[in-house]
């Protein structure tokens, strides 16, 4: 850098001038490298795998997958506008794992200062591939190439993959190559354990082996592609355009597959979601194949439903666990935690599309806690009204835990978290359809009102506070972001998108229900479309399919049962009596037919009730909030000789009154 002094009566190099020139051109230089440091690109959250000069050596010698690899600096411009691009690249081909892996590491670090001389980065930011199965030092090859959009690099990552000998092939990377005409035509007619789909298209096309990467997690499906070049083979299947899917089923039946747009992303959700295909699971999960007859327990009928439904049953159920299991683990409500039980109330109350007699339910027990001047609030008197121990007519909420949207293959898998997230997606939309429904209740004119309170319920009273705490990490990311009722659908649905991409492949993903981007393709095709080789999602479609799906006129009210306690007060021999565990509900620790304890108990001891599920005791009286029979009669007698006591002793003094007048005005003689 060259410095120009021009001053007048002084030499032109001045030792002090330059001196604090050079330390100021160094603090602004550390001050850069510093905040380089502090802020970095790419966290654990994302989809790429970071690594460090501690382990990068160690994972490309001899790996059993093949690497591609960003060497760059955290404060170069040039990478910190590529980051968005690097990661939903990851994100794209994350199911290509097993074949290919995405990683960064970052030279602008410390510790990464030598690794990165001994690789040769010299510009930022820096792309090489790294062969499987290498045994000696490599420092990868450098892609050179201008064009970094997305689909060029995953074509290329394609590429490299093919580029391996059979020697160094990755082991779990299905073959690439074109499958043989008569290895095809040989499926024609027979049967199999899986099924077999092949792609058609011509020889410059990767979408064939795109699909098959993309399905490399999943099993009960192999994928081959084939060219159109291959005459005999699209005259037997008759195809006449490419690129074209061809399905072979497990029991010899083989057809065109019926996908709505001829893209990748189509072909891969299509397949995805066939019966009996489900993501690879360690050998601890139970496999479908041994619980397809059990449903969730030994005694539980599968239940078939309709996915492009919603189940009134679904969200009955939700709530009766969240009313009278999740909330039983807090004795008392005070404070804060008041609070948020009432916004709670408050918001299900208004706008749960239910029948009526929950719906009543629901709206005595938000009058009886805003009339209640109390700060403390026990929780037996909140499940005394759950459970309509006043005998109100029309009043009732189901007992029974029964899933069917919601079920899931054993009894630990999908069941209350699916009806939550259920429940909060039709509130939302209840929320965009009737924006006059909170009116008069402190959360009008909030597009926040519905997503603050769930925010709350969760990280308040949600029993996995792990989940809740990632949930309060999305909310505190963007929901400040929401600004109308309809933003607020979206962002739950994009919340809960983002939630199943990160649970993809875990241990709690049901191997029957695979957590899936949703909707999906067969569901709402308008909501998805394909630009520049990556799916995206045409969101205005989408919200017109949330409004759709989860309207009220969209919610079925199949297997609902009608079994309820009879209305009025009981008869004087037949006095319902809460027994302590009803009163105190012990966790939410399930049965073996996936009931809670609670639950099964009443379902046995209280069948002679109208299904109520509540025991008879004729030794005791009413118990509402508390209070028993005994009590609730003495109070009234107490306010009947209250009230003739006062009768009394008002017309008792309102005739000495009329006395002491007429005598002091009686006149003098």
């Amino acid at each position: 850098m060259e410095l120009e002094l021009r001053s007048t009566g002084c030499s032109r190099y001045n030792p002090v001038r330059m001196a604090a020139l050079l330390y100021l051109k160094l603090a602004i230089l550390t001050a850069a490298f510093r905040c380089g440091q502090a802020t970095r690109l790419y966290t654990e959250e994302d989809p790429v795998v970071i690594l460090t000069s501690d382990n990068l050596k160690q994972t490309l010698l001899n790996s059993s997958t093949a690497w591609l690899l960003q060497f760059y600096s955290s404060w170069c411009g040039h990478c910190i506008q590529y980051s968005p691009t690097w990661k939903a690249l990851a994100g794209d081909v994350k199911d290509w794992s097993q074949a290919i892996r995405i990683g960064v590491l970052d030279c602008a670090h410390e510790k990464n200062f030598d690794i990165c001389k001994e690789f040769s980065i010299h510009f930022y930011p820096t792309f090489r591939y790294f062969k499987a199965h290498v045994t000696t030092a490599d420092i990868g090859k450098t892609y050179r190439g201008a064009d970094r959009e997305l689909q060029t690099v995953r074509q290329l990552m394609v590429n490299f993959l093919q580029n391996h000998t059979r020697q160094d092939w990755p082991a779990s990377c299905p073959p690439l190559e074109p499958a043989r005409t008569e290895d095809i035509l040989s499926l024609m007619g027979q049967k199999s354990e899986h099924y077999t789909a092949v792609i058609i298209e011509d020889g410059d096309s990767y979408v064939g082996r795109e699909v098959i990467l993309d399905l490399m997690p999943y099993q009960g499906v192999v994928v081959k592609r084939a060219l159109n070049s291959e005459k005999l083979l699209m005259e037997k299947l008759g195809i006449s355009t490419v690129p074209t899917a061809y399905l072979f089923h497990p029991n010899g039946t083989h057809a065109v597959m019926e996908v709505q747009k001829r893209l990748r992303f189509f072909y891969s959700s299509f397949l995805k979601l066939l019966p009996g295909v489900h993501r690879k699971q360690a050998t601890s999960v139970q496999q479908p194949a041994q619980i397809a007859n059990k449903g969730q327990g030994s005694n539980e009928v599968w239940k078939e439903f309709d996915k492009s439904k919603v189940y009134m049953v679904d969200l009955e159920s939700g709530l009766h666990y969240l009313l009278r299991v999740e909330l039983a683990t807090h004795k008392t409500l005070e404070g804060e935690e008041l609070k948020t039980f009432k916004d709670f109330v408050t918001v299900v109350a208004k706008l749960f599309p239910g029948r009526q007699s929950v719906v009543k339910l629901l709206e005595t027990l938000l009058e009886w806690l805003v009339s209640l001047p109390l700060e403390k609030i026990p929780y037996d008197a909140i499940l005394d009204l759950a459970d309509n121990k006043m005998r109100i007519s029309g009043l009732y909420l189901s007992e029974h835990v029964q899933w069917v949207g919601c079920q899931g293959s054993s009894v630990a898998l999908r069941g209350y978290p699916c009806s939550l997230w259920t429940l909060f997606h039709v509130l939302t939309v209840q929320a965009a359809s009737r924006p006059d429904a909170l009116a008069n209740t402190a959360l009008e004119d909030d597009p926040l009102a519905v997503l603050q309170t769930m925010r709350r319920y969760i990280g308040t009273f949600f029993g996995c506070r792990e989940c809740g705490k990632h949930f309060e990490e999305m909310a505190q990311e963007s929901i400040s972001q929401v600004k109308s009722l309809d933003e607020a659908v979206l962002w739950l649905w994009r919340r809960h998108n983002q939630v199943n991409a990160r649970l993809a492949g875990s241990m709690s993903e049901d191997p029957m229900f695979p957590k899936t981007q949703w909707p999906t393709p067969d569901l709402c095709p308008t909501c998805h479309e394909e630009r520049e080789g990556l799916h995206v999602w045409n969101e205005d479609m989408v919200l017109v399919f949330l409004k759709q799906h989860y309207g009220a006129a969209n919610i079925s009210p199949k297997y609902i049962s009608d079994s309820r306690p009879r209305p009025g007060p009981p008869a004087p021999n037949e006095a319902i009596a809460a027994t302590p565990s009803n009163l105190h509900i012990q966790g939410p620790k399930p049965s073996a037919d996936g009931a809670p304890k609670h639950q099964k108990q009443t379902d046995l001891d209280g069948a002679g009730d109208g299904g109520s599920g509540v025991q008879k005791d004729p030794r005791l009286g009413v118990s509402f909030l508390g209070f028993s029979s005994l009590d609730m009669s003495l109070c009234v007698l107490l306010y009947a000789f209250s009230c003739v006591f006062l009768m009394l002793m008002f017309f008792f003094f309102r005739v000495r009154s009329k006395r002491w007048k007429i005598k002091s005005h009686r006149p003098y003689v």
